[in-house]
Protein backbone atom coordinates (compact mmCIF):
# COMPACT_ATOMS: atom_id res chain seq x y z
CA UNK A 1 0.00 0.00 0.00
CA UNK A 2 1.34 3.45 -1.20
CA UNK A 3 1.95 6.36 1.33
CA UNK A 4 0.68 9.56 0.49
CA UNK A 5 3.05 12.77 0.42
CA UNK A 6 2.15 13.88 3.81
CA UNK A 7 2.42 10.22 5.30
CA UNK A 8 5.64 10.27 4.44
CA UNK A 9 6.49 13.80 5.42
CA UNK A 10 4.73 12.84 8.88
CA UNK A 11 6.68 9.22 9.00
CA UNK A 12 9.88 10.91 8.36
CA UNK A 13 9.00 13.48 10.99
CA UNK A 14 8.51 10.89 13.38
CA UNK A 15 11.74 9.08 12.56
CA UNK A 16 13.50 11.85 13.36
CA UNK A 17 12.35 13.09 16.12
CA UNK A 18 13.18 9.38 17.28
CA UNK A 19 16.68 9.74 16.24
CA UNK A 20 16.59 12.99 18.45
CA UNK A 21 15.57 11.24 21.43
CA UNK A 22 18.15 8.81 21.30
CA UNK A 23 20.97 11.06 21.07
CA UNK A 24 22.55 11.79 24.51
CA UNK A 25 21.43 14.80 26.25
CA UNK A 26 24.11 17.64 27.51
CA UNK A 27 22.74 19.60 30.32
CA UNK A 28 23.81 23.10 30.75
CA UNK A 29 25.67 23.62 33.53
CA UNK A 30 24.81 27.47 34.56
CA UNK A 31 27.80 29.80 35.44
CA UNK A 32 29.05 29.92 39.04
CA UNK A 33 27.31 32.81 40.99
CA UNK A 34 29.97 35.65 41.27
CA UNK A 35 31.35 35.23 45.06
CA UNK A 36 29.94 37.39 47.61
CA UNK A 37 32.29 39.27 49.97
CA UNK A 38 30.91 39.58 53.58
CA UNK A 39 33.04 42.24 55.79
CA UNK A 40 34.19 40.42 59.14
CA UNK A 41 32.50 41.54 61.72
CA UNK A 42 35.18 42.61 64.96
CA UNK A 43 35.23 41.05 67.71
CA UNK A 44 33.67 42.55 71.09
CA UNK A 45 36.19 44.44 72.89
CA UNK A 46 36.80 42.94 76.36
CA UNK A 47 37.38 45.95 78.82
CA UNK A 48 38.22 44.96 82.38
CA UNK A 49 35.76 46.47 85.10
CA UNK A 50 37.45 49.03 87.00
CA UNK A 51 39.27 47.94 90.23
CA UNK A 52 37.42 49.14 93.61
CA UNK A 53 35.13 51.56 92.01
CA UNK A 54 33.88 52.75 95.10
CA UNK A 55 37.89 54.09 96.08
CA UNK A 56 37.38 52.42 98.92
CA UNK A 57 41.33 51.50 98.90
CA UNK A 58 43.94 54.10 98.79
CA UNK A 59 45.47 54.23 95.40
CA UNK A 60 49.36 54.09 96.55
CA UNK A 61 48.53 50.82 98.39
CA UNK A 62 46.59 49.01 95.67
CA UNK A 63 49.32 49.73 93.38
CA UNK A 64 51.75 48.67 96.04
CA UNK A 65 50.12 45.01 96.31
CA UNK A 66 49.45 44.59 92.67
CA UNK A 67 53.39 45.43 92.24
CA UNK A 68 53.68 42.85 94.90
CA UNK A 69 51.88 40.29 93.87
CA UNK A 70 53.90 40.18 90.59
CA UNK A 71 56.98 40.48 92.05
CA UNK A 72 56.26 37.24 94.52
CA UNK A 73 54.34 35.54 91.48
CA UNK A 74 56.36 32.35 92.37
CA UNK A 75 55.06 31.76 95.61
CA UNK A 76 51.18 32.87 95.59
CA UNK A 77 49.78 31.14 92.62
CA UNK A 78 46.14 32.57 93.50
CA UNK A 79 45.99 35.62 92.13
CA UNK A 80 42.14 36.35 92.29
CA UNK A 81 41.51 38.14 95.46
CA UNK A 82 44.28 39.97 97.22
CA UNK A 83 44.18 41.48 100.65
CA UNK A 84 45.53 44.82 101.71
CA UNK A 85 46.00 46.36 105.21
CA UNK A 86 46.52 49.93 105.90
CA UNK A 87 48.06 50.89 108.93
CA UNK A 88 48.03 53.93 108.43
CA UNK A 89 44.46 53.97 109.65
CA UNK A 90 43.06 53.92 112.91
CA UNK A 91 41.88 50.78 114.75
CA UNK A 92 38.48 52.05 114.82
CA UNK A 93 38.34 52.41 111.19
CA UNK A 94 37.88 49.49 108.63
CA UNK A 95 41.56 49.25 106.93
CA UNK A 96 42.04 45.06 106.06
CA UNK A 97 40.74 44.92 102.16
CA UNK A 98 39.60 42.61 100.24
CA UNK A 99 40.24 43.66 96.39
CA UNK A 100 38.58 40.80 93.74
CA UNK A 101 41.03 41.34 90.84
CA UNK A 102 38.82 39.80 88.25
CA UNK A 103 35.37 41.70 89.19
CA UNK A 104 37.32 45.08 90.70
CA UNK A 105 34.80 44.83 93.81
CA UNK A 106 36.77 45.71 97.05
CA UNK A 107 35.22 45.12 100.72
CA UNK A 108 36.64 46.42 104.11
CA UNK A 109 37.16 44.80 107.47
CA UNK A 110 38.05 46.12 111.15
CA UNK A 111 41.71 45.02 112.13
CA UNK A 112 43.90 44.99 115.11
CA UNK A 113 47.47 45.97 115.21
CA UNK A 114 49.91 44.81 117.71
CA UNK A 115 49.98 45.81 121.41
CA UNK A 116 54.22 46.66 120.68
CA UNK A 117 52.88 48.69 117.46
CA UNK A 118 50.86 51.20 119.77
CA UNK A 119 52.04 50.71 123.33
CA UNK A 120 50.26 53.72 124.97
CA UNK A 121 46.71 52.19 123.46
CA UNK A 122 46.14 55.19 121.12
CA UNK A 123 44.36 53.12 118.34
CA UNK A 124 47.26 53.91 115.52
CA UNK A 125 50.14 51.53 115.00
CA UNK A 126 53.38 53.76 115.20
CA UNK A 127 56.05 51.43 114.94
CA UNK A 128 56.83 48.04 113.35
CA UNK A 129 58.83 44.55 114.16
CA UNK A 130 59.80 41.49 113.00
CA UNK A 131 61.46 40.36 116.25
CA UNK A 132 60.48 37.69 118.42
CA UNK A 133 58.25 38.20 121.11
CA UNK A 134 57.86 41.85 119.96
CA UNK A 135 53.92 41.90 120.03
CA UNK A 136 54.15 44.27 117.15
CA UNK A 137 52.76 44.04 113.77
CA UNK A 138 55.06 43.36 110.65
CA UNK A 139 54.48 45.61 107.27
CA UNK A 140 55.28 43.37 104.19
CA UNK A 141 54.33 40.60 101.76
CA UNK A 142 52.45 37.84 103.22
CA UNK A 143 51.35 34.69 101.73
CA UNK A 144 47.98 33.18 103.07
CA UNK A 145 48.94 29.25 103.85
CA UNK A 146 45.85 27.80 104.57
CA UNK A 147 43.21 27.24 107.24
CA UNK A 148 44.25 26.52 110.66
CA UNK A 149 43.28 25.70 114.40
CA UNK A 150 44.36 26.77 116.99
CA UNK A 151 44.24 25.95 121.60
CA UNK A 152 44.49 29.77 122.25
CA UNK A 153 42.74 31.36 119.12
CA UNK A 154 40.33 28.50 117.12
CA UNK A 155 40.08 28.78 113.49
CA UNK A 156 42.55 30.81 111.93
CA UNK A 157 44.37 31.88 108.73
CA UNK A 158 48.31 30.89 108.85
CA UNK A 159 50.88 33.10 107.01
CA UNK A 160 54.01 33.28 106.16
CA UNK A 161 56.17 36.52 105.51
CA UNK A 162 57.99 36.81 101.87
CA UNK A 163 60.17 39.71 102.76
CA UNK A 164 62.64 40.54 105.40
CA UNK A 165 60.09 43.17 107.57
CA UNK A 166 57.98 39.89 108.17
CA UNK A 167 59.77 36.40 107.37
CA UNK A 168 59.74 35.77 111.39
CA UNK A 169 55.86 35.82 110.70
CA UNK A 170 55.51 31.93 111.15
CA UNK A 171 57.90 31.80 114.55
CA UNK A 172 56.11 34.11 115.67
CA UNK A 173 52.94 33.14 115.00
CA UNK A 174 51.40 35.61 113.04
CA UNK A 175 47.71 34.50 111.95
CA UNK A 176 44.73 36.16 111.10
CA UNK A 177 42.23 34.90 114.12
CA UNK A 178 39.46 36.52 115.77
CA UNK A 179 39.52 37.90 119.01
CA UNK A 180 36.73 39.58 121.28
CA UNK A 181 38.49 43.23 121.22
CA UNK A 182 37.26 43.14 117.15
CA UNK A 183 33.94 42.88 118.04
CA UNK A 184 31.26 45.80 117.07
CA UNK A 185 30.48 45.91 120.67
CA UNK A 186 33.70 46.17 121.85
CA UNK A 187 34.49 48.92 119.16
CA UNK A 188 31.21 50.88 120.12
CA UNK A 189 32.08 51.01 123.78
CA UNK A 190 35.57 51.55 123.51
CA UNK A 191 36.14 53.65 120.23
CA UNK A 192 39.22 51.79 119.03
CA UNK A 193 40.02 47.91 118.97
CA UNK A 194 41.83 46.20 121.47
CA UNK A 195 45.37 45.32 120.77
CA UNK A 196 47.02 41.86 119.31
CA UNK A 197 50.57 39.89 120.15
CA UNK A 198 51.27 41.26 116.26
CA UNK A 199 48.24 38.94 114.42
CA UNK A 200 45.47 40.77 112.18
CA UNK A 201 42.78 40.27 114.66
CA UNK A 202 39.38 41.09 113.44
CA UNK A 203 35.56 40.25 114.45
CA UNK A 204 34.45 36.39 114.48
CA UNK A 205 31.48 37.17 111.40
CA UNK A 206 34.63 38.64 109.39
CA UNK A 207 36.80 35.80 109.87
CA UNK A 208 34.02 33.28 109.13
CA UNK A 209 33.80 35.39 105.49
CA UNK A 210 37.65 35.72 105.37
CA UNK A 211 38.82 32.26 106.30
CA UNK A 212 37.99 30.42 103.36
CA UNK A 213 38.70 33.25 100.82
CA UNK A 214 41.90 33.51 102.35
CA UNK A 215 42.85 30.25 102.63
CA UNK A 216 46.03 28.98 100.86
CA UNK A 217 48.40 30.49 98.24
CA UNK A 218 47.14 34.39 98.26
CA UNK A 219 48.29 37.85 98.79
CA UNK A 220 48.07 39.89 102.05
CA UNK A 221 49.82 43.33 101.96
CA UNK A 222 50.69 45.40 105.13
CA UNK A 223 51.41 48.38 104.36
CA UNK A 224 51.13 52.49 105.65
CA UNK A 225 49.61 54.70 103.42
CA UNK A 226 51.05 57.80 101.99
CA UNK A 227 47.52 59.32 100.64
Amino acid sequence: MSLSRRGLLVAGAGIAVAGCASTPQIAEVPPAPEPTWVAATPSPRVVAPPLDPRRLIPRDLREQALAALDRHAWSIPNRDRIYIVNFTQHSAEPRLYELDVISGEARMFHTAHGVGSDPFHSGFAHGFSNIMDSNASSLGVYRTSGMGWGVRHGQNVLLDGLESTNDAARQRAIIVHAADYCEPEWLAREGKLGRSFGCFATSSASLEFLRPRMDDGRLLFAARSLA
